[in-house]
């Protein structure tokens, strides 16, 4: 029911990513006006992170993952009622406490339900969800041909039919924090920060996907459908990485963090000079999107499996919230870059600094997951 309910969200946010910023644009707002209310969106999503450690002791998982389908649902009928500037400032702010909610509490309620084989189960979850975030785009542009308030009207009934399987979860007890807490920052501690860097290494690849990759492959002359199939390339390398995930066993785990990490910070660095050969970039973007899956899936995993069972809400929020943050620095970061250097070398230094995380991975990190 897990992995069923986070691949018909992943479907219904997917196509409100799209549908979103084209509606906003037919209505008339401008470019700028758009960045800001996407930037509105990531803002919310990572304020909602830091408080819903807190959020968990008082309200089970499963009411979240409920709760986030039905903030996506209202948020894409707001603007399908109204174009007006308010509707639009309220989707933005529900979108994102709706993916907080949901990745938090879906992740919080697989891996404390699964148990030792909690990494095997996020990675199905993790499938199912990549499977969704694929397949949304298209059908939102589809249905967009007809109409763009006929996409978000369908999105909104696809966010709103996750919460049927939602609801099937089984109702866990709220989390109750240790009595004898160790002192000092959870994310801190051995296994929690390898956890926290994995997601920002992710958050970071996923972030310049997004955004200045196609940048990079337009500028090298790739045509438009080049540009979406080498993106699709990423995005099954993502997919697959995260099936792979289930599969590394613990004695490997260090070596798996590392190469991934590796993986996913090259294809970034080397997607300027690789442009101009499609194949190749299609090779490397694949190869970074395996590496970035695969963290995706370890990320929460490592953070969980070293803490308290009554802390494990906190250890997915907090590594969430890493990777929420990375999200937002990093197409800013390299907008930095380019206006002091040309873009392949503002990539390949993000791409170096992707790399940085793997240096935690010197610390032990937890003998079974």
């Amino acid at each position: 029911m897990a992995a069923t309910a986070s691949g018909v969200y992943a479907l219904g946010l997917a196509m409100s990513t799209v549908a979103f910023p084209l509606t906003a644009l037919h209505a008339g707002y401008s470019g700028t006006d758009v960045g800001l209310l996407v930037g509105l969106s990531a803002a919310a999503q990572l304020t909602s992170r830091l408080f819903l450690a807190r959020v968990m002791r008082v309200l089970a998982d499963r009411t979240l993952v409920v709760g986030a389908g039905g903030f996506l649902a209202v948020s894409d009928l707001a603007i399908v009622l109204s174009h007006q500037l308010a509707p639009f400032l309220a989707a933005a702010l529900l979108q994102g406490v709706s993916r907080a909610c949901f990745w938090t509490g879906l992740q919080t309620h697989v891996l404390r339900q699964a148990g030792s084989e909690g990494r095997r189960a996020l990675a199905r979850v993790n499938l199912f969800s990549g499977i969704g975030l694929v397949a949304g785009p298209s059908l939102s542009g589809a249905l967009g041909e007809i109409s763009l308030s006929l996409s978000l009207a369908v999105a909104a009934a696809i966010a709103l039919a996750s919460c049927g399987p939602a609801l099937m979860l089984r109702r866990m007890p709220v989390f109750v924090p240790p009595a004898d807490r160790p002192p000092g920052r959870l994310w801190r501690r051995p296994g929690v920060d390898s956890g926290c860097w994995a997601g920002v290494t992710a958050g970071a690849w996923r972030a310049l996907l997004s955004s200045y990759v196609p940048v990079a492959l337009t500028a090298a002359g790739a045509g438009t459908s080049t540009v979406g199939i080498l993106v699709s390339c990423a995005d099954t390398g993502s997919i697959a990485g995260s099936a792979a995930a289930g599969r590394v066993r613990d004695g490997q785990l260090r070596r798996a963090y590392v190469a991934s990490t590796l993986g996913a910070a090259a294809g970034i660095a080397v997607v300027v000079p690789a442009a101009g050969v499609p194949v190749l970039a299609a090779v490397f973007l694949a190869v970074s999107g395996l590496g970035a899956g695969v963290l995706q899936t370890l990320g929460p995993a490592m953070a969980t499996q070293s803490v308290a069972p009554g802390e494990r809400a906190e250890a997915v929020a907090v590594a969430g919230t890493f990777r929420a943050a990375a999200l937002m620095v990093a197409p800013v970061g390299v907008a930095g870059l380019v206006l002091v250097a040309p873009l392949g070398v503002a990539m390949a230094l993000a791409g170096a600094l992707m790399v940085l995380p793997s240096l935690t991975a010197r610390r032990p990190l937890p003998a079974q997951l």
